[in-house]
């Protein structure tokens, strides 16, 4: 006996999900049913899910902002120059 389910997915996503399936030679039921069998197996998801947690660049420039120590630039050329250098 088999079932249907029916998921809204991105057009985007659909397409390069479907893309990398083919790629290791299966189609997008294949793949569906894999991962609901490492469900079953794992007792769970089957990877981390994890919020993303920003890297220590970006938190260092989170609390500059929030301390107000933002670089302030009088032009695009300067912004620019700042960034390459």
């Amino acid at each position: 006996m088999s079932s249907t389910i029916t998921v809204r997915v991105d057009d985007r996503i659909k397409k390069e999900a479907s893309n990398i399936f083919k790629e290791v030679g299966m189609d997008m039921t294949t793949a569906i049913n894999v991962y609901l069998k490492q469900v079953i197996r794992s007792n769970g998801i089957p990877f981390p899910i994890t919020a993303d947690v920003p890297n220590a660049v970006t938190v260092k420039a989170i609390q500059e902002a929030e301390r107000g120590e933002m670089a302030s630039f009088s032009s695009i050329e300067a912004l620019m120059e700042d960034l390459n250098d």
